[in-house]
């Protein structure tokens, strides 16, 4: 270069609110799953520096999927299975072989907090990453609400990286039609203010027979993000209805499973309804003490409303007859939560330490009443079209029961060798209060009042740098049970099951493409009437082997699934007859294949299609009905392009190509599900 050639001045380019705003790790190649995502206690840690098998689905895969809800954009990963039907009123899972979300209590978490999601279903609209750890997770986000322990869900907030202005109208059968806007700005002289807003509405009648649904959601985000101090503030609102709403099914003592009718049979009466309405709000800071302390603190809570007219119906022959009673019931949960805490880094000689110090509180009141109709026979089959009934609203809504988690936690994160080795050392100490109430005259009826320190051990050696070998040893915990009236220890209470999991694995990058192989074991103790005693007795032992692949095989062409195998057993029972069967719900291989590909003939164009299979399923624990294995085939397209100087992208989606008509879940407590119908999704999206 000549000595007299003038600097070029390159212009200023900010980074620092695109890259706090969020705080996320960037996808993996292709785009659909991230690098890393949130561990609760741990922070957001890369996934190959992390003990533990984790998913990581990002908002590209999300819309690309079309998926309204959560469970739809969980569909893929072979260790996930969701166990509500479309077209019902709520969604809840397995993972591992072990529910989530089946209680009337919220199990999946919003930034890493329980008790701010909605209660029985999360839209996808205003969701930026789902993140899933996969097995118990009581040290790390504390103990879930209903005592889940086969894994965590958190869902993180879209916020605003970036400015945009993004309009989406969608149709899906039967003459659903939709429309959804996601606007994001950045304000301030160094951009450090943010706002994101999503808005979506969905209206008409669904694939499912005389079914028609209506969903709204509002959600704002707001942000700042200064020198030392980062605060975010997110208000979420979302409402639906549905007429003539799916419902799971039981099946009397004694009648054959039938033939699964098509997925678009609704044994609803057309007058049964059913409406839903979440509020929630959260508020979150950190503040950095010095370049390596930094205080967080959060507080926030939601109100959900239940307003419905419906019954689950029992077969009770196996020509598909049902009998059910249509009930009005009326349920309110409150829910709040707020903790506190200090993440630390420092060294002592060659060992750098990560400590995370946190306490939180987590505190929800449930209130419930019913009335009953008259009732209802009908035909899975062939629907029996009865006369409306008009039963009454409840009169009055009771409160049901009050419970309070109190959590104290800390975890500290050893490496050496430059990361290469990590060790995970952590422990949680839990307060489990519930207050069970008297309908009738609102006095407690009965008290829980237990605790129990959960600890983990995680370790991760890094022998090269795409390779990780991991290990870890972690507890769940649930609320131990009361022995009832009927039990010679009536009113005894049990303090919480403890959950243990034992897990190894190795984590590869090959190129573009990840994988992760993975073996666990999880047993879960309960509890039973053994002669004339309620004692814990009981265990469900789960052994299993998973296989994950994600990623670029080849440029433009990409893969996600895999094959989770288990061995599920009833290691132990004071019914000595079932011990050695399998659990209720719970198949020994479940598994996914999904490809896409860049077509290279049409510059924009993709397509791709994907394979869903679950093993037979136990509908008892006494394993004499048994529901056929499945699967399913799905097909989609997409093509993004330019009109008129805007980014504009068109999907094409079709679910259960092939129309089959399958048993799909049953959960733990023994209602089962109908398969999906063949249903077509189509969107277009424009940036403007």
């Amino acid at each position: 270069m000549a000595a007299n050639t003038a600097p070029v001045q390159l212009p200023e380019v900010n980074v620092q609110a695109s890259a706090l705003a969020s705080g996320l790790l960037p996808p993996r190649a292709g785009g659909q799953v991230a690098t890393g995502g949130g561990l609760g206690l741990l922070g957001n840690p890369d996934a190959m520096d992390t003990p533990f098998n984790t998913l990581n689905v990002t908002s590209q895969r999300i819309e690309d999927s079309q998926a309204r809800t959560v469970q739809d954009a969980l569909s893929f990963d072979p260790s996930i299975r969701g166990t509500g039907q479309q077209g019902g009123i709520f969604d809840a899972f397995y993972i591992r072989g072990f529910p989530i979300g089946e209680g009337n209590a919220g199990e999946i978490a919003f930034d890493g907090r329980y008790g701010i999601a909605p209660n029985y279903r999360v839209f996808s609209e205003y969701v930026e990453r789902i993140e899933v750890l996969k097995g118990p997770g009581a040290l790390l986000y504390g103990m879930a609400p209903n005592g889940a322990v086969g894994g965590v869900i958190n869902i993180v907030p879209k916020r605003a990286d970036e400015d945009l202005t993004r309009l989406t109208t969608d149709y899906s059968s039967d003459s659903q039609l939709g429309a959804h806007l996601d606007f994001a700005r950045r304000y301030g002289e160094n951009r450090e203010f943010g706002l994101r807003f999503n808005g979506s509405y969905r209206d008409g009648d669904t694939a499912v027979d005389e079914q028609s649904r209506r969903a709204g959601v509002t959600a704002l985000a707001l942000d700042y993000q200064g020198e030392r101090l980062r605060v975010w503030m997110d208000a979420l609102w979302q409402r639906e209805r549905f007429d003539a709403p799916s419902r799971p099914l039981l099946l009397a003592a004694g009648v054959p499973i039938p033939r699964a009718p098509g997925g678009q049979r609704n044994i609803t009466q057309s007058w049964e309804w059913s409406r839903m309405e979440d509020t929630s709000g959260l508020l979150r800071a950190e503040y950095d003490l010095t370049d390596s302390i930094t205080a967080f603190a959060a507080i926030g809570g939601s109100e959900s409303e239940v307003d419905r007219l419906f019954g689950t119906p029992t077969i009770t022959s196996f020509g598909g007859d049902t009998l059910h009673t249509p009930q009005h019931f009326r349920f309110e949960a409150h829910r709040y939560t707020y903790d506190a805490g200090l993440r630390a880094r420092f060294e002592t000689g060659p060992v750098r330490h990560t400590v995370s110090l946190q306490a939180s509180r987590y505190h929800e009141a449930l209130d419930r009443a019913t009335v009953n109709g008259t009732p209802v026979a009908s035909n899975i089959y062939t629907r029996v079209n009865r006369p409306a009934q008009d039963v009454a609203a409840p009169g009055r809504v009771p409160r049901v029961s009050e419970t309070e988690l109190t959590g104290l936690a800390i975890a500290d994160t050893l490496s050496v060798l430059d990361d290469r080795v990590m060790l995970t050392l952590g422990l949680r100490n839990q307060q489990v209060e519930t207050d069970n109430f008297n309908a009738a005259n609102g006095q407690v009826s009965s008290r829980y009042d237990k605790s129990a320190v959960t600890p983990m051990v995680g370790l991760v050696v890094r022998p090269w740098q795409n390779v990780a070998l991991y290990a870890n040893y972690i507890q769940g915990l649930s609320r131990g049970d009361m022995a009832p009236a009927t039990a010679s220890n009536a009113g005894e209470v049990f303090a919480p099951y403890e959950t243990e999991q034992y897990e190894i694995g190795v984590k590869l990058e090959l190129g573009q493409l990840s994988t992760t192989v993975s073996a666990f074991q999880i047993s879960k103790p309960s509890a039973e009437l053994a002669g004339s005693r309620y004692v814990v007795s009981g265990e469900q032992r789960v052994r299993g082997l998973e296989w994950n692949v994600f990623g670029e095989i080849t440029p433009g062409l990409r893969a996600l699934g895999g094959a989770t195998v288990m061995d599920p057993e009833l290691t132990s029972s004071a019914n000595r007859a079932v011990v050695g069967n399998r659990p209720v719900g719970v198949p020994t291989v479940q598994a996914n294949a999904a490809l896409e590909w860049d077509l290279p003939w049409v510059s924009g164009l993709t397509a791709g299609g994907a394979l869903t299979y679950t093993g037979s399923q136990w509908l008892d624990t006494t394993n004499d009905r048994q529901f056929p294995a499945w699967t399913r085939a799905d097909l989609n397209m997409r093509y993004r392009t330019e009109i008129a100087g805007r980014a504009t992208t068109f999907r094409a989606n079709v679910y259960n190509v092939a129309d089959s008509k399958y048993w799909s879940s049953v959960s733990s407590y023994g209602t089962f599900s109908q398969g999906a119908p063949r249903t077509y999704l189509l969107s277009m999206t424009v940036d403007f």
